[in-house]
């Protein structure tokens, strides 16, 4: 589905990623995680589009995708969410997924002003398609209030619900469970599980939470200034010893699960 070929990426004297390789196979769910300036954000970006790779190729579907738009890469079938929360906080839950719907919409501009039958169906169809992503992610009493006003969690919960929105093959999420608490937390992985098990999305996904990482992860892969350090499946990087010493923390993995984690990323 996905995969990065030697990609580079300079700002100016500073390497930012350094002939990263990854893999991300359909249906599974690939965790990013490595210190604080690590590379792993940008490497995203590279993704999406919004920034570009210095050399290296991205193949997205057999197609190299490293040259175009952020534009061009969501029309792909690439969404994702991102570290700081960027809902449109005046408009309400419902029409934060509704802009998101929109990008595959059929109806032209011409049909809308007039509103033409198939304008109004696709409108009707594209509100329940909205309610009931509001109502996977409990947040269907929400859909009347602005999204600002939304309790953190549920911003979080709205932001990925306007990710899947655009019926995204692959969905790439920047620590998408940070403010939240354990209970909060494990619920989303639960439906990240469920995306990507059940519904066959492919799943790029960086966080500080060693729990979630290691619940809804298939495989691992570990930055460290810009390059990649272990690859592997979560038990394989939690018995590591370099990576458990060197990225996470002697004490990262104590207790039950590997659940604590003893650094900042």
């Amino acid at each position: 589905m996905l995969e990065l070929i030697n990609v580079t990426r300079n700002f100016g004297g500073l390497r930012a990623l350094d002939h990263v390789n990854l893999t991300a196979n359909e249906g599974k769910i690939v965790g990013l995680i490595g210190p604080n300036g690590a590379g792993k954000t940008t490497l995203i970006n590279q993704v999406s589009g919004i920034d570009q790779p210095s050399s290296g190729e991205i193949i997205f579907k057999n197609k190299p995708i490293h040259k175009l738009s952020a534009y061009q890469i969501s029309r792909l079938g690439i969404a994702r969410t991102y570290q700081n929360i960027r809902l449109f906080s005046e408009m309400t839950a419902l029409e934060n997924l509704l802009i998101g719907q929109h990008a595959n919409g059929k109806a032209t501009a011409i049909e809308s002003i007039f509103y033409a039958p198939r304008y109004l169906k696709e409108e009707r169809t594209l509100h329940d398609e909205a309610m009931a992503l509001l109502a996977r992610f409990n947040l269907a009493d929400m859909a009347r209030m602005e999204a600002g006003n939304l309790p953190y969690g549920d911003q979080r919960r709205l932001e990925l619900a306007r990710a899947l929105a655009t019926h995204p093959q692959l969905l790439l999420l920047d620590e998408p469970t940070a403010g939240m608490n354990p209970i909060e937390t494990e619920a989303l992985g639960e439906q990240i599980i469920r995306l990507a098990h059940d519904e066959g999305l492919t799943v790029l996904i960086i966080e500080h939470d060693m729990s979630l990482i290691h619940q809804v992860c298939d495989e691992i892969y570990v930055l460290n200034f810009g390059k990649v350090i272990a690859h592997g499946t979560p038990d394989e990087i939690r018995n590591d010893p370099a990576v458990v010493e060197a990225y996470l923390g002697v004490e990262a993995f104590i207790g039950e699960g590997g659940d604590h984690l003893a650094v900042d990323d």
